[in-house]
């Protein structure tokens, strides 16, 4: 059974959905204004990891994902750049899909933006303040916290000692600054504004995700998912609106991830260690060992990004593929291993119980590799046999369903009148190898190997250098 650390109760519980095998699920989207960064992107891929799971143990999914593209910062950004907002935000929202596309993240179901929902959100605070939970200042529009009975109960804040009708204008602010927040701004010179039925203006940050939640999901639903950080104000905040709003539980499971570190440091341009995903592929890298990377560490560990790192990661894809290659073109005699079929049988267990334990990315990495280990002894003594091949390659295939680091190769043309290429072909495809692994060009590395093999070329790497033959 799925059991997740929901943020809401502090503790580790049974996942029940609302309906029987059907699950609800919203996760925090980018806010577009500009290139998502890799802190960003360890959100992403937990929530990529998560929709897998959750998929490939039977459920039915609906993921809904939001896109920011109204805001302070599209706002300030927008403007600095002489674009109008929609010109603005489109490019980077572009760009978004492009960079989860290499990184292999699912689709969700509803991918939705906030400006296209600007009356929806403006009849939600109508209604709030039909009910008495906001006030009206300086011709923008506050929600009252001190009228919500229960504010605070996600992140655990105490706001005991908050100045009474102390408010915050901003869409982003510390926890220190527990008090009442914007849900409609007024409009200001130079800004863009919405005429609504509350007036000229634009929505605050967070009835945007209530009101995109709500319409989609329904009044209650059964997980909401992001980063760490966006706990306090923004789930909080959420939490207000919407059960003000339906006098419902609005979310049953929080699951929120924690910050990314690289090299041991918050990410700061100013400290020269902030990196979006096009930065690291420039550098070289190949998305799959971001990937890898990424998931290396269970979503609530804090995970320290390091450029030695991705090169680990990259040897762990290649120590996989090397073995996926072993298996399927050494020649292994007939006849079966007991022992190393009874692993490759339990193993699609092994990993689902580690997953279902709060999704435990590490402990699933751990079990593929300590079967490729004993399999790769056992091919080395001699003991592994034919009958063992489909249970060792159904199981690199099922890890690769929810990690998916391991594409299927591309082709090449051929070298020669007969198809083959030549040995000459052979050593310089090899060299080129070898150049591109010295300039930290891993990703060229992976593909040129990865040409070779689909050209019928047998690679043999060791300390020594790179042996080759024919199949």
């Amino acid at each position: 059974m799925l059991r997740f650390y929901n943020t809401l109760t502090a503790r580790t519980e049974d996942f029940i959905p609302l309906e029987d095998r059907k699950v609800r699920m919203y996760i925090c989207g980018p806010t577009v204004y500009g290139f998502a960064h890799i802190g960003n992107f360890r959100t992403f891929l937990f929530g990529d990891i998560l929709r897998r799971h959750i998929r490939h143990s039977g459920y039915e999914l609906l993921h809904v994902m939001n896109i920011t593209d109204v805001d302070d910062k599209t706002i300030r950004n927008s403007i600095a750049a002489g674009l109008s907002l929609r010109e603005f935000t489109d490019q980077y929202i572009a760009a978004f899909h492009e960079d989860c596309q290499r990184l292999r993240l699912e689709q969700p179901e509803l991918v939705v933006r906030a400006t296209d929902h600007i009356q929806e959100m403006a009849h939600a605070i109508k209604q709030l303040q039909d009910k008495g939970f906001t006030y009206t200042s300086e011709g923008s529009i506050y929600y009252r916290i001190a009228n919500f009975a229960n504010y605070g109960k996600l992140s655990k804040i105490d706001v005991e000692g908050m100045m009474a009708g102390a408010r915050v204008d901003n869409d982003e602010y510390e926890k220190a600054d527990a008090r009442d927040f914007v849900l409609w701004k007024a409009p200001k010179e130079g800004e863009p504004f919405w005429e609504t039925e509350i007036g000229p203006g634009r929505p605050g940050w967070h009835i945007e995700c209530s009101v995109m939640a709500g319409k989609y999901l329904g009044d209650t639903f059964d997980i909401h998912a992001g980063g760490v950080d966006l706990a306090f104000p923004h789930h909080e905040n959420e939490i207000a609106q919407s059960e003000a709003l339906t006098g419902k539980q609005f979310v049953r499971y929080w699951l929120h991830a924690e910050h990314l570190l690289v090299d041991g440091q918050k990410m700061s341009k100013s400290l020269g260690n902030f990196y979006t995903l096009r930065d690291l592929l420039d550098k070289g890298y190949s998305a799959e060992s971001i990937r890898y990377l990424l998931s290396s560490v269970p979503y609530r560990k804090q995970l320290n990004f390091t450029l030695e790192g991705l090169r680990q990661a990259s040897a762990a894809i290649e120590r996989l593929r090397n073995f996926r290659f072993r298996l399927a073109n050494s020649d292994i005699p007939e006849g079966v291993h007991t022992e190393i079929q009874a692993k490759a049988a339990a193993f699609p267990s092994a990993m689902r119980d580690a997953l279902d334990d709060d999704l435990n990315t590490a402990a699933a990495h751990g079990a593929l590799f300590e079967l490729v280990r004993d399999a790769n002894t056992a091919i080395d003594a001699g003991q592994l046999r034919k009958s063992n091949v489909a249970g060792l390659l159904a199981a690199i295939d099922e890890w690769n369903i929810i990690f998916d680091v391991m594409p299927l190769e591309s082709g090449i043309g051929a070298g020669n009148s007969n198809g083959r290429l030549s040995p000459e072909q052979v050593e310089a495809k090899l060299a080129a190898r070898v150049d591109a692994r010295k300039q930290r060009q891993f990703a060229l590395a992976d593909q040129i190997r990865d040409e070779l093999i689909e050209a019928g070329i047998i690679i043999e790497d060791s300390k020594g250098g790179s042996r080759w033959r024919y199949k």
